[in-house]
């Protein structure tokens, strides 16, 4: 028997392949066209077998990521158990990737380890690349040194396409540059529970808002025409509805009626579906009795078929195992893959425990092998996009080059300077007179932390962070002093001989700006307050930092309050007992240099609350785009109404609407062109949000008393006048009957814009 032969063989095989491609590449037809790039991804799935194929649905964590939790006192070798996998040693991890055996690594956050990664990857049989992932979400934040630019909520307060297209275009190249092609983000969440630790990673309360900063975010990671060489693959998360789970507690089941589901939830990933997004992210949770990454219904149904999602499906963190020990659907291990995949989920994140039973389920014709060559399909066309079988390897110099750079550095500042929302400005004590205030305290935890950094941010390099400290002792006045107390930087712990001589010193400054708020330093555990996994059955200030704001109120001098958090704070005595209040959320690594310019009236504030703030816990749910029974009734001890409504935002300047105009009758195919002419009335520039609200006058199913569906963001000189023209497309109109069927019911709708109201006719 001649044994060079199946050798030769192979060798041939391999060369003929490399030919075709070579031949397909030198194609007139770009490479990147839709019919050559499915030849490309069937000629290569025809060569592959079960096993390769069931290597590209498997994800690891990062091996450097893995080496932090190592605790020998030498460095791991080859032949170390990995205390995250323990059924795997270092070494036999890297055999898996030169086995074609695993298809995708996260967190990895330096050119080097992804490159050494991928010359892994390079020595499989099919040298398939692997694409790594990362949670960019608002900026490369796991990447020290990265540009952070303010969080999600924060970001949808500007109420500025173009400028989320930019950031999510910024972050593309710095995650790319460093080594990364694919982020899971944004998050298209629509949030509806202020306790949910996550809700400043979503863009607030308004589908219509979400959906449409959701499409800027997919366009500015994937590019206008899709993912390619030069941007990174989009994915939308969590799908669906998680956002609103039971007590606010992340994981928790999410019970909603089908009617809210498509009228609420279902909105936003529909855009980004159009906008081209190329992956989606399943949730954590069940909704109505099912867990979502075991939901053919959900994935198969109404995101695919209905929806026009063609990209792959990726589970969450070890929520394929969920089904097991957390939803207890899945009797063990192996029956979760069968019940993920089925319904729908193409990639597993994250380690071992995915690929042994899938290969078994396959040969045991419980899963065809054409449900494992959908996944394949789906996950190698999106690798083809990003050119990685081109390059796969990251150019050493490209991060230095942009990561940090000054021109987004200058888009984090601006970012931050829009998004930061005025709530409260008793007797125009803002913006700050430095000849009345000649001596400003700057004191509470949040003062002088990199908590202004927001969630999904590693610890970053001092000299690129400026705090709120840091930000009022290089904006003010060289006549106006600013001291600090250090009441300690811990939100949940504020001591009360802290407190005590917090309120002392305030007595004998002219001024206290106070910061205060939630901690979502994702990796100071000791201390967090808010974000993933951390979530709370009050939205009151944590810690004993409202007893701080009452202490230095009640020493009788003039205090204005900072708030740096992910989510509303109800803090119903704050609001009432403090003249000036400033929702600062979580403006990123410029966000100090932003706030103070503002405090200080070089900026005039124009941000928008892009979510409803409730009174207290017992208020949750008061969203804006309420049904008209919600507010029937009213608390018998107590008020109905938040602190604050949606859209709700203070200027130094007053702007005045009028001379509403729109078009009388659309049928379908048409827009309503709706014109108003905004005026600044006040003495100083500033930037208005025009927020166009309809309300449908008589509907079959009950609709919202308002929603929004269209906006724009405008400057203004003193005295200038300008006419904004906005479209609401005829589609917009539509609602979900009681046969749930999306339509558009003829009669009178109703358009709000600032205090005007006009009527128009759908036929």
């Amino acid at each position: 028997m001649n044994r060079k032969l199946p050798i030769l063989e192979a060798v041939l095989l391999i060369t003929l392949t490399s030919a075709i491609a070579a031949r397909l590449a030198a194609e007139e037809e770009s490479p990147a066209s839709t019919a050559n790039l499915d030849r490309q991804v069937n000629a290569l799935l025809a060569r592959m077998t079960l096993e390769e194929k069931v290597g590209q649905m498997c994800q690891y964590v990062g091996i450097e990521r893995l080496k932090e939790d190592w605790k020998g006192e030498k460095p791991p070798t080859t032949s170390d158990q990995i205390p995250m996998y323990p059924d795997l040693t270092f070494g036999a991890l890297d055999n898996l990737v030169r086995q074609g055996k695993v298809s995708s690594f996260l967190h990895v956050t330096t050119p080097a380890e992804a490159n050494r990664l991928q010359s892994l990857a390079a020595q499989s049989r099919l040298k398939i690349p692997l694409i790594i992932g990362i949670d960019a979400i608002h900026g490369d934040g796991l990447v020290i040194g990265a540009t952070i630019y303010p969080a999600s909520l924060s970001l949808a307060s500007c109420f500025d396409e173009s400028l989320e297209e930019q950031i999510a275009s910024e972050t593309a190249q710095e995650t790319r540059a460093n080594g990364s092609q694919w982020t899971f983000a944004p998050n298209v969440d629509v949030a509806r529970d202020a306790r949910w630790g996550r809700t400043g990673e979503t863009f607030g309360e308004d589908p219509f808002l979400v959906g449409r900063l959701g499409m800027a975010a997919v366009r500015g990671l994937q590019g206008h025409d899709g993912p390619d060489a030069n941007h990174i693959l989009a994915c939308v998360k969590h799908a669906i509805a998680g956002s609103q789970p039971v007590n606010g507690l992340n994981f928790a089941p999410t019970d909603v009626s089908e009617h809210t589901l498509r009228g609420v939830f279902l909105p936003p990933y529909l855009a980004a579906f159009k906008e081209g997004v190329g992956s989606v992210m399943t949730a954590h949770h069940e909704l109505n009795g099912v867990p979502c990454h075991a939901n053919r219904w959900l994935i198969e149904d109404v995101l695919r078929r209905e929806g026009g999602f063609n990209g792959f499906v990726v589970s969450d963190w070890m929520d394929i195992e969920g089904l097991v020990g957390v939803h207890h659907v899945a009797a063990n291990q192996k029956e979760a893959v069968y019940h993920a995949i089925m319904g729908g989920v193409d990639m597993h994140m994250h380690g071992p425990g995915f690929f042994e039973p899938l290969i078994e389920l396959v040969k045991e014709g419980r899963i065809p092998e054409s449900r494992i060559d959908e996944s394949v399909r789906r996950i190698l066309r999106a690798k083809f996009k990003l050119g990685l079988f081109e390059q796969a390897q990251t150019p050493l110099g490209q991060a230095a080059e942009v990561t940090f750079s000054a021109a987004h550095q200058q888009t984090a500042l601006d970012a931050a300077r829009k998004g930061i929302v005025l709530l409260k400005n008793e007797q125009s004590l803002l913006p700050l007179d430095a000849k009345r205030f000649k001596h400003i305290l700057v004191t509470g935890p949040l003062a002088d932390t990199q908590a202004t950094l927001g969630d999904w941010v590693t610890p970053q390099p001092e000299q690129n962070i400026i705090t709120v400290l840091k930000g009022m002792k290089q904006i003010a006045p060289a006549d106006c002093e600013v001291s600090y107390y250090d009441c300690g930087s811990k939100a949940r712990t504020t001591k009360p001989e802290a407190i005590q001589e917090a309120a002392k010193q305030a007595a004998v400054a002219d001024l206290t700006v106070m910061v205060v708020g939630e901690n979502t330093m994702r990796f100071d555990y000791a201390d967090k307050t808010s974000g993933e996994e951390v979530d709370r059955s009050d939205i009151e200030l944590p810690g004993n930092q409202l007893a701080l704001v009452q202490a230095v109120v009640a020493s009788g001098k003039p205090v204005v309050v900072v708030l740096v958090n992910s989510r509303p704070i109800g803090s119903e005595w704050t609001m009432d007992h403090v003249p000036a209040v400033v929702e600062a959320w979580e403006p990123g690594c410029k966000g100090g240099q932003a706030v103070a310019e503002i405090l200080f009236g070089l900026v005039n504030p124009s941000g928008k609350l892009p979510i409803t703030i409730p009174r207290s816990a017992g208020h949750i749910q008061t969203i804006y785009n309420h049904m008209p029974s919600q507010n029937y009734r009213k608390y018998i001890l107590g008020k109905t109404e938040p602190l604050f409504w949606f859209g709700h935002g203070l200027s130094y300047t007053t702007f005045k609407y009028d001379n509403l105009r729109l078009t009388g009758k659309i049928k379908s195919g048409e827009n309503v062109t709706v014109t108003v002419d905004v005026t600044n009335t006040g003495k100083r520039a500033g930037d208005e949000v025009v927020l166009a609200f309809v309300h449908d006058v008589v509907s079959s199913t009950t609709t919202p008393v308002k929603s929004l569906q269209a906006f724009r963001r405008i400057s203004l000189a003193p005295g200038e006048k300008k006419t904004v023209e906005l479209t609401i497309a005829y589609d917009q109109l539509a609602l979900f009957n009681a046969q749930m069927k999306r339509v558009v019911e003829p009669g009178e709708f109703e358009v709000f814009i600032g205090d005007l109201i006009g009527k128009f006719t759908a036929l």
